[in-house]
């Protein structure tokens, strides 16, 4: 029986998602609700937009809190989960709000964790593919400890994700919170911030607008590409799992940065001109979960092509641009 199908959930499952108002976790604010749950979503708006959960705001299991995660937490009431959220996470980010990103990520999540433990709720950590750096093993397994600069212009968010694991771990085995970690690949899907900085919408804003598109280097750096309906799917069958150690979930289709360039342009049909830029320091050069830990443990697989999901999302672009 999963967590979803508990007695806890045949009486009402009452789950706090932080940064629910965020790209990824509006769409899991509303998974959330479609199966019987009730949402108590916590953003300060920094990155994330109120209109994300606009919507929702009629909702009768649904209650919004304007606070930053760094402040304690006071809900009232029982809680069944905690889902983090709650951080920046473009590349636009790290050069602006590094501070921010650092203190999220540990004053934050430790708040979030021992909300977890005064409440005996369920706590989901969304880690990042980033803890792996510039790899050097490929695809990336999650036994895999990474090569990350922890004075780069990147570390800002790499180094606060790889602290974050290390505290949700310390509740884990101290304090015997029930945790779980996710490591995230890229992820694309409506709700994307236009100006978010993230290559997927970088390439289809400019490709709509017929501008150039900016590729970084030569473009043979890969990335794997996962859409927010798969990554949402495989992120809640985590929580309900009784797994603790780290997961990755991601889509292993691996693609170049230009190669990606030519799909948008040729799916948007745009007369955007490829343009090349000096590479970022620190930018990965390959990037590909292992999934085979979450296909064996959880049971899940992305289902949904990059083509389509692009399709999908170029759709949801032209409503909002």
């Amino acid at each position: 029986m999963t967590w979803a199908e508990s007695d806890l959930h045949d009486s009402g499952s009452r789950v706090v998602v932080a940064g629910g108002a965020g790209f990824l976790g509006s769409h899991i604010c509303e998974e959330l609700l479609a199966r019987g749950d009730s949402v108590v979503c916590v953003d300060n708006f920094s990155t994330g937009h109120p209109n994300n959960v606009r919507h929702l705001l009629e909702h009768p299991r649904f209650m919004l809190i304007n606070q930053d995660v760094c402040e304690p937490l006071a809900i009232d009431g029982p809680l069944h989960a905690v889902l983090d959220f709650a951080c920046p996470a473009s590349p636009k980010d790290f050069e602006t709000m590094p501070l921010e990103i650092l203190a999220v990520s540990s004053t934050g999540v430790r708040n979030l964790l021992e909300l977890c433990e005064r409440t005996d709720a369920r706590f989901l950590l969304t880690s990042t593919s980033e803890v792996y750096g510039d790899p050097e093993v490929h695809p990336q397994p999650e036994t895999y400890w990474g090569n990350v600069n922890s004075i780069g212009p990147r570390s800002c968010y790499d180094e606060a994700k790889r602290f974050a694991e290390a505290m949700t771990m310390a509740f884990h085995r101290d304090r015997g919170v029930d945790t779980r970690i996710v490591r995230i690949f890229n992820t694309y899907g409506p709700r994307m911030r236009p100006g978010d900085g993230r290559v997927v919408i970088n390439f289809l804003v400019a490709a709509l607008a017929n501008r150039p598109i900016t590729v970084y280097g030569d473009g043979s750096q890969t990335r794997s590409f996962c859409y927010v309906d798969d990554e949402v799917r495989g992120l809640l069958a985590l929580v309900d799992s009784d797994v603790t150690v780290p997961v990755n979930i991601g889509n292993p289709d691996e693609f170049t940065v230009l190669e990606l360039a030519e799909i948008v342009r040729d799916i948007v049909g745009s007369s955007s001109e490829i343009v090349h830029l000096p590479r970022p320091t620190d930018d990965p050069s390959l990037r590909r979960p292992d999934i085979s830990r979450a296909n064996e443990l959880l049971g899940w697989s992305p289902e949904i092509e990059l083509r389509d999901g692009l399709a999908k999302m170029i759709d949801w672009l032209r409503t909002v641009l």
